[in-house]
């Protein structure tokens, strides 16, 4: 009798922290409460881009549209690391996958478009053509789905590195750069759990993906007001975006957003 796709510890992926060590119900403590942990870090930068206007900067750079994919990615996250379900392990995986393409939507730099591709509309449509062939493959070997969704990094780091070739602000190539050093320790601990797994249970130490959690949310953290500040440059030229950091640069540890000052009209 084949398991129930709902039931716990019914997807092919388990991850190196020990089932059911601290709850009779979650099935990855740490990992569980990792990912609420980082459901909350991933909506911070949403709440504070746009310094004193943020109202107008969502309704032209569509940041809203990124509140609700983000919330229900953390929320099917927590669900399979609580369940390690099959259903868990797609809604996680399928989450994510439609997030970047809501991003990708909206931010993709239209001077990067293809030739064939004219128009936002267009890229919309190719966009969701793209991620629906790429929904429907997930099902294929669902084993792989992480490893295509982190191989996508390697693009945006790309994106990054071209955009900040043109930048000659020292702070956006600093949080460029504290955000790489981010995400290198996330990638970093991901792969440690899933390839070293024998030796972090030798230690007792199997929590490495809880803190591939943690980590890439603070990459994110300065991730979103750099895309920002790029998209600000082709979207509304007439504005000069400048990097801020809340509560104060002074503070060890800070949340990055973006104001946007107005160009004084000349008679």
């Amino acid at each position: 009798r084949m398991p129930s796709i709902f039931s716990y510890q019914s997807a092919e992926v388990d991850w190196c922290e020990s089932n059911f060590a601290r709850s009779a119900v979650i099935a990855e403590y740490y990992n569980t409460d990792g990912t609420s942990l980082l459901s909350f870090l991933l909506l911070a930068p949403l709440n504070f881009l746009g310094g004193e206007e943020p109202h107008r900067v969502c309704g032209r750079m569509e940041l809203c549209h990124l509140k609700v994919p983000l919330l229900l990615a953390g929320v099917f996250s927590m669900y399979f690391h609580m369940t390690l379900s099959y259903v868990g392990q797609l809604l996680d995986e399928l989450s994510i996958l439609w997030t970047l393409a809501v991003a990708y939507s909206f931010w993709y730099p239209q001077a990067y478009f293809p030739k064939c591709i004219k128009t936002r509309r267009h890229f919309f449509w190719l966009t969701g053509i793209t991620t629906i062939i790429s929904t429907l493959m997930s099902f294929v070997k669902p084993t792989l789905n992480a490893y295509a969704l982190n191989c996508i990094a390697f693009h945006l780091l790309y994106m990054t590195w071209k955009e900040l070739k043109k930048c000659n602000d020292k702070r956006v190539h600093r949080m460029a750069a504290v955000m790489v050093m981010w995400w290198a320790l996330a990638i970093t601990s991901w792969i440690s759990d899933r390839w070293l797994c024998w030796l972090w249970q030798a230690i007792n130490f199997p929590y490495f993906h809880s803190f591939w959690h943690v980590l890439i949310a603070l990459s994110l953290l300065y991730c979103f007001p750099l895309v920002i500040y790029f998209n600000v440059s082709y979207e509304m030229p007439s504005f000069k975006p400048k990097l801020e950091y809340w509560p104060s640069d002074s503070w060890p540890v800070v949340v990055p957003y973006i104001t946007l000052e107005e160009p004084h009209k000349q008679c």
